[in-house]
């Protein structure tokens, strides 16, 4: 656990010195390549991760999915049972507003449950990844909760600065832990299940 909370700081360290323009430009480029790929063009329902800090800009992403035709679907957090809803997003402006963290959420109001089995692609957070799809996570345990709900076909798809790519071995894996198939920075698309 120790290794993680070190390399978590580290990475978000080096994330959070990016300047705004950087983080705006190289969103720009990941959500380009995510777009073409084969797995997003075939997928009917999309789940996003919603940005907050200095992550990649998925919020900007949401209405693109939306222009392509795809369903978009997003988490609102449960704390209390540490689970999360995953509910249909329709419209940014009117269905989010900052939640756990100030993370921005669906709105209680604005709820419209999807169950997990009806994603056909989700895009996940994560602090840093490896080659291999290794991913190391916020530590809250939502994502890894989530994953095994979902069908066994659905790519994880991480978009991450290439600064977040660490050398491969050394994200601790947890028995739990479930690594991500695809890598798209704001470099290159990294195919794990071929490692």
């Amino acid at each position: 656990m120790e290794t993680k909370k070190v390399l978590r700081k580290e990475v978000l360290a080096q994330r959070d010195a990016l300047a705004w323009p950087q983080i705006e430009s190289f969103s720009q480029s990941i959500a380009a390549r995510l777009f073409t790929l084969p797995e997003y063009q075939s997928a009917g329902t999309v789940m996003y991760y919603l940005n907050f800090g200095k992550e990649v800009m998925t919020l900007k992403m949401v209405p693109q999915s939306l222009a392509h035709g795809k369903r978009v679907v997003a988490p609102k957090t449960v704390p209390k049972e540490k689970q999360m809803i995953i509910s249909q997003i329709l419209d940014v402006e009117a269905d989010l507003a900052p939640g756990l963290w100030d993370i921005p959420e669906p709105k209680a109001e604005a709820l419209r449950p999807i169950k997990a089995t009806e994603i056909d692609l989700v895009v996940v957070p994560g602090v840093a990844f490896d080659v291999e799809g290794r991913r190391l996570g916020y530590g809250g345990g939502y994502y890894d909760r989530f994953f095994p709900q979902l069908r066994q076909d659905v790519p994880l798809v991480a978009v991450t600065f290439e600064l977040q790519i660490l050398q491969p071995k050394i994200i601790p894996l947890d028995s739990w832990d479930r690594q991500v198939d695809i890598i798209i920075t704001e470099e290159r698309v990294l195919d794990c299940r071929n490692q």
